[in-house]
């Protein structure tokens, strides 16, 4: 087979590592499968693809990948499919199941990791307009394999778990039970801010408001996780969510006029937006929460409370990036930055906040333990559930007691780790 720059990488990297250790035994490279939906042109499954073929850009530098994808399974090849060209530039296999990327044709789990990206696809979506993305049907393919093979190895889902509250618990639970590192979610929580700022870990947080774009069941979700990967470093941890409630235009706003809180969080994380609306006679967006009101009359907002008081409230709004704003329940400070998610295909850029998902789950694999707990998606895909069932019934208040989820963030921050 032709040399391809792929291998020219690995070969290149290897070379590097046996002469900079030539007396140490080599250490087996651990194999990867991706299992995804569709691969397109700046789809999220390409992104996966090409960073675990070729690598990406890391502490100022081209690092070569430290696992080797070796299978592909693809559920849907379109017009614009890259699956099969890749395939072929790579020398990467595409499997017709599941099964027969994981075990590789063997009949026996062949790989050290999964990477399953259930996003984009011609899909049917539910009375409430939710896409019906196979993550959970992926997942349990996989799990079966897991069983019939006696040997469980990590796993990373890209985005929200299920659109059912049931799946989702299930797939968490499927992880437990098997003992697999489980990695999933968002870009948001680990890509770059402006300003580097984090949330001190055990701080004594009382609420957290986000910002974003994009539609429902699908942005919305990166600005759950946006909150939340902050919000969960507070003191006590994360104890779980006792209801959410979504609210549009008017009926949100009014919401919002009752706390002087969340208004001053609302305008702490618009002061970091880089893509405010500027009206006719201003050089500058004055940002206040009565301008907001008035630019924004048609946003919707998710409203949800914690279990231990704690507040969230996620805003969407017809801006282009993602804020965060926190408050100190003891000092009255604020902490408020902006998760950098330059997308694709709007100026030169490679959308770059794929590397640190890759690199997270790239150490995962290597390491055997997930970098952060699964359980900040398992509440996020839960406060995305509700959300979406509010605005389907008006409004209504979402009561979950099943969302009774704890568990206590890493005290290392873990964004854009370079």
């Amino acid at each position: 087979m032709s040399t391809t720059r792929r291998s020219f990488l690995l070969s290149a990297a290897a070379a590097v590592a046996s002469g900079a250790a030539a007396s140490e035994p080599a250490v087996r490279r651990k194999k990867v499968a991706l299992v995804c939906t569709e691969v397109f042109r700046l789809s999220h499954a390409q992104h996966f693809l090409d960073r675990l073929a070729l690598g990406y850009n890391w502490g100022g530098q081209w690092l070569a990948p430290e696992v080797d994808l070796v299978a592909i399974y693809v559920d849907h090849f379109q017009k614009n499919d890259l699956a099969r060209a890749r395939s072929k530039k790579y020398g990467i296999p595409i499997f017709p199941s599941i099964a027969d990327a994981l075990t590789m044709g063997t009949g026996k789990l062949a790989v050290d990791g999964v990477v399953i990206i259930g996003e984009h696809g011609d899909y049917p979506r539910n009375e409430k307009g939710q896409v019906l993305y196979p993550r959970y049907e992926f997942f349990k393919q996989v799990v079966k394999v897991f069983e019939t093979s006696g040997r469980s190895v990590p796993v990373f889902n890209d985005k929200h778990l299920s659109t059912e509250w049931a799946k989702c618990a299930e797939m968490v639970a499927d992880s437990k039970r098997l003992n697999f590192p489980f990695l999933a979610g968002s870009s948001l929580p680990v890509t770059r801010r402006l300003p580097a700022v984090d949330v001190p870990w055990g701080s004594p947080l009382v609420e957290s408001v986000s910002i974003g774009y994009g539609g429902v069941d699908s942005y919305d979700f990166h600005g759950l996780e946006t909150a939340q990967c902050m919000s969960e470093r507070r003191r006590g941890g994360e104890v779980g969510i006792k209801s959410v409630q979504a609210l549009r235009g008017d009926k949100m706003w009014r919401r919002v006029a009752g706390s002087e809180t969340t208004q001053r969080l609302l305008v702490a994380a618009l002061t970091r937006s880089h893509s405010l609306p500027v009206e006719e006679g201003y050089e500058a967006a004055p940002v206040s929460f009565e301008w907001a009101r008035r630019v924004f009359p048609d946003a919707f907002a998710y409203f949800i409370e914690h279990r231990d008081g704690f507040h969230t409230t996620y805003f969407s709004l017809p801006i282009s990036d993602f804020n965060y704003a926190g408050l100190n329940g003891e000092t009255g400070g604020i902490t408020s930055c902006q998760m950098y998610l330059p997308m694709p295909g709007h100026g030169p850029t490679t959308a770059d906040f794929f590397n640190p998902l890759v690199h997270n789950l790239t150490r995962m694999v290597r390491k055997g333990s997930a970098p952060y707990p699964v359980e900040r998606t398992l509440l996020t895909s839960g406060m995305l559930l509700s959300a979406v069932d509010s605005l389907h019934r008006d409004g209504a208040l979402v009561e979950t007691p099943e969302m009774e989820v704890r568990y206590t963030a890493p005290k290392e921050s873990l964004y854009w780790m370079e």
